[in-house]
């Protein structure tokens, strides 16, 4: 059985304490696209640790993780992130799995990266994510199954900066690669990864013939998804949930369960519509409670409050079944609590969501006022323990998006999370 794990919001929704939490009853936990532009943060124990690349059920020694072929894997990020686990004292070795049809993030493509930001603003966080896939939909991509072999790899090397040297030096004034340095470090960079490297497609095949239970982990959120969000203000990649079939080989007739995070509250990451961001001080309060900094890039985060229309969008354009819930315990400060049941545009009241840049920065978000409940939730051990102002709360997103929401954060601990039945 395969169970989803999507981001229902801009990302940052808290996917990686989910994914964990699900871990304890899980074999595998699959990452199925994005690369090292996303962060999870799990914290256990009172310590922080953000993952980049490397599935967020790495923290649980018997589950096996698996990199699938719909990332773009960053040898550099890689690296750093195994030894920092290693370090941690957790097992990797033996656990961890990376598809050998995965394209792989050379240097050429963060440096075009940082370039393109620089004159178009999107937002991007310049880790070469974008230009990766690019060259993967150009077909010129490289993938592990390159670095195998030396003649293939500087074969294809040669070619692509044939044209990305001449970007570089004639339309972005920056300095050209050597094609030897770059094929030297990454044949080490293969010779250090050969352990892991496997075909996921048919380990996660014999996995689900065998009855096992697989989380398919997402990165980034379903409203930055380059068909369904709020395009060009996008990431390059599919964290709907769709993008766990093909990210990793995966039919869809396997998936029984998907569950979209999304917190108490809206964030955004970078430039892009947002119609509930807030540019007051309880903006700002939202912000520091929150801790809301990019893990990867530590930018502040823009702050808004719950916008249930976008939230409905993504149930629907992911098949949500259920809603994991997380940050409740951010919104405890507040004596009331808006929350966006709709958008006007003009005269018209909006039924769907719009994707379109234009209109969706044009609308004006309707709010419900709810009362806040103004107490701590991080002793609640069960729904019906939680004020009866937070459980009219989890009520009204129910109501709306018609999906029960069956996990609730209540603080940043693994433990903090309130389950239902």
């Amino acid at each position: 059985m395969v169970t989803v794990i999507v981001g229902a919001q801009w990302g940052d929704e808290g996917k990686g304490k989910i994914v964990d939490a699900l871990a304890e009853q899980t074999d595998i936990v699959a990452r199925y696209q994005g690369g090292a532009n996303a962060g999870h943060t799990l914290v256990c124990d009172g310590r922080t640790i953000v993952l980049h690349l490397i599935p967020s059920g790495i923290l649980h020694e018997d589950v096996q993780c698996v990199i699938g072929n719909g990332v773009v894997l960053d040898p550099v990020a890689l690296h750093q992130e195994i030894a920092m686990l290693e370090q941690l004292g957790i097992t990797v070795r033996g656990r961890l799995f990376i598809s050998h049809k995965a394209h792989v993030i050379m240097p050429y493509h963060k440096l075009l990266d940082r370039a393109r930001e620089q004159q178009q603003g999107i937002g991007t966080t310049g880790r070469g994510i974008g230009p990766a896939y690019i060259d993967k939909y150009s077909r010129v991509g490289i993938r592990v199954v390159d670095l195998l072999d030396r003649h293939v790899l500087e074969e294809k090397l040669r070619t692509n900066l044939a044209e990305k040297n001449a970007l570089l030096e004639k339309l972005y004034h920056t300095e050209q690669l050597d094609v030897e340095a770059i094929v030297a470090e990454y044949l080490e960079f293969d010779r250090s990864i050969d352990e892991f490297v496997t075909d996921t497609t048919m380990l996660l095949h014999n996995a689900i013939q065998e009855g096992k239970h697989i989380v398919a982990e997402g990165a980034q959120g379903a409203l930055l998804d380059v068909d369904h969000g709020t395009y060009p203000f996008v990431t390059s990649s599919n964290p709907t949930s769709g993008g766990a079939c093909t990210g990793l080989g995966i039919p869809p007739t396997a998936i029984r369960r998907i569950v979209g995070v999304a917190k108490a509250y809206s964030t955004r990451v970078g430039n892009g519509p947002f119609p509930t961001e807030l540019h007051d001080d309880r903006g700002t309060q939202l912000r520091s409670l929150g801790a809301e900094y990019g893990s990867t890039t530590g930018r502040p985060r823009r702050c808004g409050w719950l916008d249930l229309v976008a939230l409905r969008y993504s149930v629907i354009v992911n098949g949500i079944t259920e809603i994991a819930l997380t940050k409740m315990d951010v919104l405890s400060s507040f004596d009331t609590l808006p929350v966006c049941v709709g958008y006007r545009l003009g005269t018209k009241r909006l039924k769907t969501f719009p994707v379109d840049v234009p209109t969706l920065d044009a609308v004006e978000p309707e709010y419900i006022e709810l009362k806040g409940w103004q107490c701590p939730l991080y002793d609640a051990p069960a729904f019906e323990d939680l004020p009866p102002q937070a459980q009219r709360f989890v009520a009204l997103i129910e109501e709306y998006c018609n999906v029960p929401v069956t996990l609730i954060s209540t603080g940043a601990e693994r433990h903090q999370l309130v389950q239902r039945t």
